[in-house]
């Protein structure tokens, strides 16, 4: 028996910056503009091979950002968001893989999107960006995966938003991946998750500081509208069984006394503390682009049947969906992957048992690390 190494982490990491699509080059987008210069912020753990086909490209959730390992500096008091399976022996291992994570465009965490520089005007772009959608994400992608001389995927994988750019990605370059990990996704969304954005938008251009999204040299900026908007998103994350086992009824602050307009229940305080802590690191502008871009993907409205559309994928799938994820349901994944299975493609599809609703893929680790670890080495 082999001696069994703890796994390692991959330690400090810096984030790198690569500007594309420059005049005359620009990137033409989906709903008929060019757009340009766009620079995109990544990440990367691990070494490129000679053959330059050991690549794993990570692609992050809805406000997610390109620190997907490690931390930047030794005082950060947490690690990247998929931390736990990223490093040397991990699922992600980066003595075997070259594990690239880009912030997506359109966002606001180094990448292009509303709050950059508009080098024509010297101001924010506002809303003045143009509309993107999935695809325009994923172009923007695959052309940071050619820049940094991969030939081939080893694999793509990333849950929820991240998972539609998952799905996109094998549907628009087959001949670049060779596995795909789509997770806790879907091929579009119900008219109910459209519903929770168009809530949380509303919020957003409702606020008084909004200025029609040219708050950026404003004293205040549309906050209010902002954390509510991740209220009610972060709602749609868990699951009534999550929230009756994290908080209960259980109540704090009675102010003297229970009948009181101001005390609250744990959860509100809970919703209340997400909220605070997101205007201090995301965009309001980027969230309306970014849930505008989800609710726009529809893989049956893009290629007529969803047969059409998988039958362009040629790499291995395992798709993944949770029982209590309400907002991307496990009948959604169990229609791919029955579409999947119609055209003979290699896929294992697994409904995760797990409480925790759709936040599940970033935390449920002990029990789907050993399923993508599996998949993986199935290669």
């Amino acid at each position: 028996m082999g001696l069994h190494l703890p796994e390692a982490n991959v330690g400090l990491v810096r984030t790198h910056y690569w500007t594309f699509a420059q005049t005359p080059d620009e990137l033409p987008l989906d709903c008929g503009r060019t757009f340009g210069p766009i620079t995109v912020a990544y990440e990367t753990y691990g070494t490129l091979n000679a053959a330059r086909d050991n690549a794993i490209l990570l692609i992050h959730a809805l406000t997610g950002d390109a620190h997907a390992a490690g931390r930047h500096l030794p005082t950060d008091r947490k690690p990247g968001w998929w931390d736990p399976a990223v490093g040397p022996g991990k699922i992600f291992d980066t003595d075997r893989y070259f594990v690239i994570c880009s912030n997506c465009l359109g966002g606001c965490m180094g990448t292009t999107g509303p709050s950059s520089t508009n080098p024509a005007t010297g101001q924010s772009y506002g809303l003045a960006f143009p509309v993107f959608t999935v695809h325009d994400m994923v172009k923007v992608q695959a052309a940071l995966v050619r820049h940094l001389g991969v030939r081939e995927l080893a694999c793509v994988a990333g849950g929820s938003l991240g998972g539609m750019q998952v799905l996109e990605f094998a549907i628009r370059f087959p001949f670049l991946v060779r596995a795909i990990m789509p997770i806790a996704t879907t091929w579009r969304l119900t008219p109910q998750a459209i519903a929770f954005n168009e809530i949380g938008r509303t919020a957003i251009v409702n606020d008084p500081n909004f200025h029609d999204g040219n708050y950026y040299d404003q004293p205040g900026w549309p906050d209010d509208g902002l954390a509510l908007a991740r209220m009610i998103g972060h709602i749609t994350y868990l699951s009534e069984e999550k929230m009756l086992q994290k908080f209960g009824r259980q109540m704090v602050d009675h102010y003297g006394a229970r009948l009181h307009l101001k005390s609250k229940f744990q959860v509100e305080n809970y919703l209340q503390y997400q909220g605070d802590k997101f205007v201090r690191r995301f965009d309001a502008n980027s969230y309306l682009y970014l849930t505008r871009a989800m609710d726009l993907y529809d893989l049956e409205e893009d290629w007529g049947t969803l047969q059409n559309a998988f039958a362009r994928i040629r790499a291995r799938i395992m798709l993944m969906s949770f029982t209590s994820d309400w907002l991307f349901p496990p009948a959604h994944a169990e229609r791919m992957h029955g579409v999947f299975q119609e055209l003979y493609k290699d896929v294992v599809y697994h409904n995760v048992v797990s409480p925790s609703g759709h936040d599940s893929f970033l935390v449920e680790y002990d029990t789907i690390l050993p399923l993508m670890r599996s998949f993986l080495n199935a290669e």
